[in-house]
């Protein structure tokens, strides 16, 4: 239904056109740096703002209280970070030093952001009568309508950026932003529990970090009682991150810094009990020939020009004896066989350890079409020596002419699924699930294609016997057969009519 959807294009379309008064005033890689912090500081004031009224109307006097805005997972905006103050000095020669002036006052409130948020506002090479007029439409829009404490803001919104910086930075947006119907679709499956260990090696914005949180908080558990551990080696994005979590009022581990995963692991003792990830697609050139005797590559060694084979054992070996992974990846790793690929695959599922496969539709991201898989690796399966094959392709709604999206009841259906396989009540339905054996899926080549065996999906009986269908519709094909030869001797004639002939 498309009433309960994850897509709000509406209001990063807002936030793009904000952007867009930037347009040719600073260079195209500082644009989101600039949007996502005012994003941010008119984001929060705006939910100190609305906690502020609620505490004045109380009339118990704890406006002026942190500890009353904390406790509800909301920062505590300084005066000078304020977005009225901030509004004030829209059109005054000084807005650049208000902003980072705001921005050094939310660091020294909260040690966790410190030499995270950007401070570039004062730069002589941002035009302050530009920067100005966006400060204007920022000030106009209604953050708490459009959003919510729990919302992936700042992810959703640099991912629709993304989209239109790409052409001028060189970069693929799902590296930075997994779409929450992916994401959500993720976290509903594995069902992430209280004081669980959640860990994502690619986090990007923290997408699956939120979820998660948001999951146990709505099964009437605490959104602070999951432990959240993560890494990004893109510095901007993990900055990013960092806010998000800021955000979400979720104590998170993304190390001190950026870094890359496979040659400085900063969580090298974790055993975690849940892994969300979506690795960038095929990565190429990720220093095979420097990890070829590491301790990750338990199935085999990954090759050289695709690292979508260490993504998947680096998670392996951080899986806590019981712990599930839930990932997304192209569909290329479901069946390749180049460069010991295929075998590294065979090893992993005579391992008995993919527990499901789920195939994807197409236009999920913003700013890739590719089609994707999410793949559910699992220790201690429930289900032993058995996979799950799902084809969702079908499923999902067009948002606009190029975004689709899941709705609540598509992502339920999912998790369904999932949840009566692991209780053994699944029955097979052509075209949508079915459940295989190891020795199923040894017949296959270890191809994890779901398309190889779900089959197709079964046509209605119309209830027109076969004989009386074959009559009428060759019937009508003879009917279009002689329409076409008129058709044909017609277009004959008005060509030999001015010269031409056939």
């Amino acid at each position: 239904m498309a009433d309960k959807t994850n897509a709000n294009v509406g209001f990063e379309k807002q936030l793009w056109d904000a952007a867009c008064v930037l347009w040719g005033h600073i260079p195209a890689a500082e644009y989101r740096k600039v949007i996502i912090g005012l994003i941010f500081l008119r984001y929060i004031s705006a939910a100190f703002d609305k906690r502020y009224q609620e505490l004045v109307a109380d009339g118990d006097g704890f406006e002026d209280d942190r500890d009353a805005y904390t406790m509800e997972n909301v920062f505590f905006v300084p005066v000078e970070a304020r977005w009225s103050t901030i509004a004030a000095a829209a059109h005054t020669a000084e807005i650049g030093t208000v902003i980072d002036n705001a921005m050094r006052a939310i660091e020294a409130e909260n040690k966790t952001l410190k030499n995270v948020l950007p401070k570039n506002y004062a730069s002589p090479d941002l035009d302050k009568r530009v920067l100005g007029d966006v400060v204007d439409l920022f000030t106009n829009m209604d953050m708490m309508q459009t959003t919510d404490k729990h919302k992936d803001l700042l992810g959703t919104t640099y991912q629709y950026c993304i989209k239109q910086f790409a052409a001028y930075e060189g970069v693929k947006g799902g590296e930075f932003y997994t779409p929450e119907s992916i994401v959500k679709t993720i976290v509903a499956i594995l069902q992430p529990f209280e004081n669980c260990r959640v860990y994502d090696p690619c986090c990007g914005s923290g997408g699956m970090f939120v979820q998660s949180a948001d999951f146990v908080e709505a099964h009437s558990g605490k959104r602070d009682c999951i432990s959240v551990c993560g890494q990004e080696s893109n510095a901007d994005t993990w900055k990013m991150a960092k806010i998000n979590m800021a955000i979400h009022g979720i104590g998170a581990n993304l190390g001190e810094y950026q870094a890359d995963t496979f040659f400085n692991d900063l969580h090298k003792t974790l055993k975690a009990d849940f892994i969300m990830a979506n690795p960038p697609f095929n990565l190429s050139n990720w220093g095979q020939d420097k990890l070829k005797d590491d301790i990750r590559w338990k199935y085999g060694v990954p090759p050289a020009g695709n690292a979508n084979y260490a993504w998947i054992q680096h998670m392996i070996h951080h899986l806590a004896p019981n712990g599930k992974i839930g990932l997304v990846l192209a569909n290329g790793a479901l069946s390749t066989q180049s460069s010991g690929e295929g075998d590294i695959r065979k090893n992993i599922i005579e391992a008995d350890l993919v527990e499901g496969i789920v195939a994807m539709p197409t236009q999920l991201f913003y700013s890739v079409t590719i089609p994707v898989t999410l793949w559910f690796i699992t220790k201690g399966k429930k289900q032993k020596g058995k996979t799950l094959f799902i084809d969702a392709r079908k499923m999902g709604h067009m948002v606009d002419r190029k975004h689709r999206d899941f709705s609540e009841e598509d992502i339920q259906k999912l998790a369904d699924t999932f949840a009566a396989f692991q209780d053994g009540t699944l029955e097979d339905v052509k075209g949508f699930c079915a459940v295989a054996t190891l020795q199923d899926i040894a017949k296959q080549d270890y191809i994890l294609t779901p398309g190889r065996y779900v089959g197709i999906e079964e046509q209605e009986d119309d209830g027109e016997p076969f004989e009386e269908k074959m009559t009428r519709l060759t019937s009508e094909l003879s009917d279009m057969f002689a329409k076409s030869h008129e058709l044909e001797d017609e277009i004959r004639k008005k060509l030999g009519a001015i010269g031409y002939e056939i």
